[in-house]
C-alpha cells in the first residue's frame, strides 16, 4: 500500500532541511528526498562564516549536517533517490524517482541550482581532470600547484582564498576592469592581502587546454583583444548558477532565467506546490535566506494541508447540501448576514449543513473559488462537492428560495 506523506521535500540543502525540520516539528508526516548526502551546495563550502550565530571556524558540511540531524530528531525521514518527474495535478501529488514513486499532500521544491558552465572548448572534456566547480571537494588535489579561478563574485573570492591554502598560486580571472569585482567589499579587501592570489583583469577564458589533464587556459583581454596561453594545473569556475527546474511540468510559472516564481509564502502558481531556496526567483541566495525560505514554505504547506483536509471533510464529502458563507470579520453588517444563514441552517439542520469561511484568512478557498473581499458577504451552495448556486445578497427570502429549489 502506498505511503502518503503530509509533506514531501525535494532536495536536502539548507532550504529543504529547514522545511523538513519545521514540518516534522509540526507533526506532519514528512520526507526529504535527496540523491546524495544532505547539505546541497552549502556542504561544499569549507568556510561558512556569515550564518548568524556561527562565526569563523564554521564549515558548510558541519552546519548542514547539524541541520539534517535537527530535522531527523523531529521525525523527518530521509529518502535517497533521484527525481525523474512530477505529477502536480493529482491529489496527492506524485513524485517519480529512479527507485520508487512517492506521494505527498503538499510539495516543497528545494532542489537548488547547479554551477553555470563557461561553455568553452575543453571544459567538458576536462571536467574532473583539472576543471572543477567545487574548491572544497578538489582543493587538496592541487597542493603546491598553480590554479585559476574564473569569476569575481562572493563564491569565487571565498573559494580562491580556500584554494590558496593548498595551491602555490591562485590566479583570479576577472572580466571587469582593475579593482572592480562582484563580491562584497569585505571579502575583496581581505583577498587583496593574500600574497598567493594573483589578479588578472579585463579577461575571459576562451579555451581550456590539455590532453588528459588541464595544462593551460587561453585568455583574451577584452580591452586589447590579445589572446595568450596561461599555464595552470587546474581551473575552478564560479560564474553563477542554473536552477534545477528541468523536472517541472510546463504549468509551473518560471521567470525568464528559469527560476520558480513564488509569493512571500513560497507558494507557486499551483495549489499545494511550494518552492524554497536557490531554485526560486529571489534577491539574495545565501544559506540564511534558504533556511528562511524553507521555514516559511513548511508553515504555509502545513496550513494548506490542514485547510484542504478540513474543506474535503466538511464540504466536498458532505452527504448533505452545504451552505458556505464567506465573510470579513471586520465587516459588522456582513457578519450579521452570516448570522441569518446560521439561524436558517439551525432551523433546517436535517436538510443543510453550514460552513463559515473567514475569507481574510482562508487563502486556499479564496484562491480556489476566486473570492475577493469586495464581494463579501457571499454564499455558495455545494451539493456533492460542487457549487450549484451562488447568492450575492443574503436574506431570508433568498435562503427560502434555495430550500424550495432543492
Amino acid at each position: 500500500m502506498e505511503v502518503i506523506y503530509d509533506l514531501l521535500v525535494l532536495g536536502g540543502g539548507p532550504a529543504g532541511l529547514a522545511a523538513g525540520m519545521y514540518a516534522a516539528r509540526a507533526r506532519m508526516k514528512t520526507a526529504i528526498i535527496e540523491k546524495g548526502r544532505p547539505g546541497g551546495q552549502a556542504a561544499t563550502t569549507e568556510e561558512l562564516e556569515n550564518y548568524p550565530g556561527f562565526g569563523r571556524g564554521t564549515t558548510g558540511p558541519g552546519l548542514t549536517q547539524a541541520m539534517a540531524d535537527h530535522a531527523q530528531s523531529f521525525g523527518a525521514e530521509f529518502i535517497k533517490d533521484s527525481i525523474v518527474s512530477l505529477d502536480l495535478k493529482s491529489f496527492p501529488k506524485k513524485v517519480i524517482g529512479k527507485k520508487d514513486e512517492y506521494f505527498g499532500k503538499a510539495l516543497v521544491y528545494a532542489l537548488g541550482a547547479e554551477p553555470r558552465m563557461l561553455k568553452v572548448p575543453g571544459e567538458g572534456k576536462l571536467r574532473g581532470k583539472g576543471v572543477s566547480y567545487c574548491a572544497t571537494c578538489d582543493a587538496d588535489l592541487f597542493e603546491e600547484l598553480e590554479v585559476a579561478v574564473v569569476g569575481s563574485g562572493d563564491a569565487a573570492i571565498e573559494e580562491a582564498e580556500y584554494l590558496s591554502k593548498f595551491a602555490d598560486q591562485v590566479s583570479i580571472i576577472v572580466i571587469h576592469e582593475e579593482g572592480k569585482v562582484d563580491a562584497n567589499q569585505v571579502s575583496f579587501e581581505r583577498a587583496q592581502q593574500n600574497p598567493k592570489l594573483k589578479w588578472i583583469w579585463n579577461s575571459i577564458v576562451k579555451t581550456v587546454n590539455g590532453d588528459e589533464l588541464v595544462e593551460s587556459i587561453t585568455l583574451k583581454n577584452i580591452q586589447t583583444g590579445e589572446e595568450s596561453d596561461y599555464p595552470v594545473n587546474g581551473v575552478f569556475i564560479f560564474i553563477g548558477t542554473v536552477p534545477l527546474t528541468e523536472f517541472l511540468p510546463a504549468e509551473v510559472q518560471l521567470n525568464p532565467q528559469g527560476y520558480i516564481i513564488t509569493d512571500e509564502k513560497m507558494a507557486s502558481n499551483l495549489e499545494g506546490f511550494f518552492a524554497a531556496g536557490d531554485v526560486r526567483a529571489k534577491y539574495l541566495r545565501q544559506v540564511v535566506t534558504a533556511a528562511s525560505d524553507g521555514a516559511i514554505a513548511a508553515v504555509a504547506a502545513e496550513k494548506y494541508v490542514h485547510e484542504t483536509e478540513l474543506w474535503e471533510k466538511e464540504v466536498i464529502n458532505s452527504k448533505k447540501p452545504v451552505l458556505v458563507a464567506y465573510y470579513n470579520p471586520t465587516d459588522m453588517s456582513g457578519t450579521e448576514k452570516v448570522g441569518i444563514v446560521d439561524r436558517f441552517v439551525r432551523t433546517n439542520n436535517e436538510q443543510f449543513s453550514l460552513v463559515k469561511v473567514d475569507a481574510t484568512r482562508n487563502e486556499l478557498v479564496g484562491r480556489r473559488y476566486h473570492i475577493t473581499l469586495d464581494q463579501l458577504p457571499k454564499l455558495h451552495v455545494f451539493i456533492n462537492g460542487e457549487i450549484k448556486q451562488e447568492v450575492a445578497e443574503i436574506n431570508e427570502e433568498n435562503l427560502n428560495a434555495i430550500k424550495k429549489s432543492l
